[in-house]
């Protein structure tokens, strides 16, 4: 079960950062410069799954090279350091020994609950792009297009 547990955690971690990213680019916030050495800004590259298309291919095995790494020897739990499934404190951060019990699984179920939500989020607005549409459907409904 912890194992299961783990992977909940990190995919719903992930998923919050997906959503996150998403909202954030859809906004208009990028990052300054070109992607590449042939001009390409980051300004150039559209929002969500249209964004992959885009991205050259060194781009795409820089990030799966950096996620690796993260996944290798950057977010690794070392064995005996953390209380519960996902703790990567691994002996660092003691604010967290200072909560009592109860408000402890109070955030553990809040950030499982997050992680969820964020996960049925993206999906959703993987879903909508996919459909021709932009991933906010209610901006569309209420007259506030995104895009």
């Amino acid at each position: 079960f912890d194992r299961l547990r783990y992977v909940e955690i990190k995919h719903g971690r992930i998923a919050m950062l997906a959503v996150t990213g998403h909202i954030v680019t859809t906004a208009g916030v990028r990052l300054p410069g070109d992607i590449d050495y042939h001009g390409t800004s980051f300004a150039s590259i559209p929002v969500g799954l249209a964004g992959l298309k885009s991205i050259p291919t060194e781009g795409i095995i820089q990030i799966v090279a950096f996620i690796g790494f993260l996944e290798l020897f950057v977010m690794k739990d070392v064995n005996g350091t953390g209380d519960f499934p996902g703790d990567f404190r691994n002996g660092g951060s003691k604010s967290w020994d200072k909560l009592s019990e109860e408000d402890k699984l109070k955030k553990r179920a809040v950030e499982l609950n997050n992680g969820r939500a964020a996960q049925m989020g993206i999906l959703g607005l993987m879903v909508h792009e996919m459909m021709g549409g932009s991933g906010y459907v209610i901006n569309d409904l209420l007259g506030y297009p995104v895009n």
